[in-house]
């Protein structure tokens, strides 16, 4: 087996193992040594907040590639291991075990963690955060006795695990300290859509309310105490307010970082033959009028897309198209789906009626689409991807009419989307 140039990957998770797959699939021939922290073989993380809590998927079904795949793509896994330092300059990785590495290309999908609550009483029993495999399970098993859940944080990992939680039968209560739920991600109209649809379906809601402790008994938590004194009894909390970009290991090497590790368009770092791609990135996007530079997307299609863009850096090959960054969540009936990112000041048009939960929001810039976000109209969805990314020249009254068939858009650029990527 090669080995003249090896590829260790740190972070065994979707940019992780991508960047492995496209590597082989490019024709890298040398030694892949993929290692991850958690004894689990990769798997998916967006069932942990949808279907595994709700019984529609079991854990067998969360591999994300199947068992014979890493034997046959030569992909070394070490799995239950953690990477404590990175020597850039020897081109070095160091193990918990003791055990060192020689690379001749490295690759830092480090991640993200939970941001921790750093209020009395959040080391109770069945406080839960939601981001591995084991956090969603314990908390699965705590929904199995639990009446009432609050969580604390009104993102989307949040309204996920409310809704989930709700359908099995448990009282539900959301507390965001922002007067409206996702501010940072929806303007006004669409932020209090949501809001209406979890207090329609029997969310108790709470907005702009700050906690000030969790309180408990024997050791677990039965209550929540918020910033005015008001108690919310409950069985248990799952805390979802926000994640931390693993960039220590990344910042002790000496590679640049700001708010993330700090990457180009195809995921290369200040250090030579270091890759960075995912949530710990903070990755140079597409240039667009009066739209952002940098930033780190939280995504598996950012993960996937730029894994993929990576490992042509691997070969000495030309990188894709750039992607429109698109997401999606899915909340009770709903399927949100989201594609590009608006702006402060962007021309925001509805298209279709809010009240029937199936509409779209489109976002103009001088006159060109750069973002939508459409609700349970999927293939709108998928023809907004591409008229983003070709750029596409429309109006607000074309946008807003629902017998307007954006499919007759002219599409002057092609759209660069991977081919048969579906959203979910």
């Amino acid at each position: 087996m090669p080995t003249r140039q090896p590829l260790v990957i740190v972070g065994a998770s979707y940019a992780g193992v991508q960047l492995a797959a496209s590597a082989r699939e490019l024709g890298f021939e040398e030694r892949i040594v993929l290692i991850g922290d958690e004894p689990h073989a990769p798997y998916q993380r967006p069932p942990l907040s949808k279907g595994l809590l709700t019984g529609k998927t079991t854990v067998d079904k969360l591999l994300l590639r199947g068992p014979d795949f890493f034997a046959q793509n030569r992909i070394e896994l070490l799995l239950g291991r953690r990477a404590t330092a990175v020597d850039a300059g020897a081109r070095k990785v160091m193990l918990d075990d003791g055990a060192t590495l020689d690379y001749g290309w490295l690759g830092l999908m480090t991640g993200a963690r939970c941001r921790p609550l750093d209020l009395p009483g959040a080391t109770l029993g069945k406080v839960f955060n939601l981001r591995t495999l084991d956090d969603a399970l314990q908390v699965d098993a705590a929904a199995v006795d639990g009446r009432r859940a609050c969580i604390i944080g009104g993102g989307f990992i949040g309204l996920e695990v409310a809704s989930a939680l709700l359908a099995r039968g448990l009282h539900v209560t959301v507390v965001e300290a922002q007067p409206h739920l996702l501010t940072r991600s929806f303007p006004p109209a669409m932020s209090a859509y949501i809001e209406n649809a979890h207090r329609r379906r029997g969310v108790e809601l709470l907005t702009g309310r700050g906690v000030r402790a969790l309180h408990g008994a024997q050791g677990e938590v039965n209550a929540v105490e918020l910033a005015d004194g008001h108690r919310i009894d409950c069985d248990l909390v799952v805390l979802g307010i926000g994640v931390l970009p693993n960039v220590e290991l990344a910042a002790a090497a000496g590679l640049a970082t700001q708010g993330g590790i700090v990457v180009d368009r195809v995921g290369r770092s200040s250090a030579p033959r270091v890759l960075s791609v995912g949530d710990v990135a903070h990755m140079a996007l597409p240039p667009t009028p009066g739209g952002p530079t940098h930033m780190r997307l939280e995504s598996i299609q950012a993960a996937n897309d730029g894994a993929r863009a990576a490992a042509t850096v691997l070969v000495g090959t030309e990188p894709p198209a750039p992607v429109v960054p698109w997401f999606w969540s899915d909340q009770f009936d709903l399927k949100l789906q989201m594609a590009g990112l608006p702006v402060a000041g962007d021309e925001v048009v509805v298209r279709g009626d809010m009240t029937t939960d199936r509409f779209s929001v489109f976002y103009l810039r001088h006159g060109t689409l750069v973002a939508s976000h459409s609700v349970n109209r999927p293939s709108e969805h998928m023809q907004s991807r591409k008229l983003i990314a070709a750029q596409a020249q429309l109006t607000a009254q074309q946008l807003a009419d629902d017998g307007f068939d954006l499919k007759t858009v002219p599409i002057a650029v092609a759209a660069a989307l991977p081919g048969g990527a579906q959203p979910g």
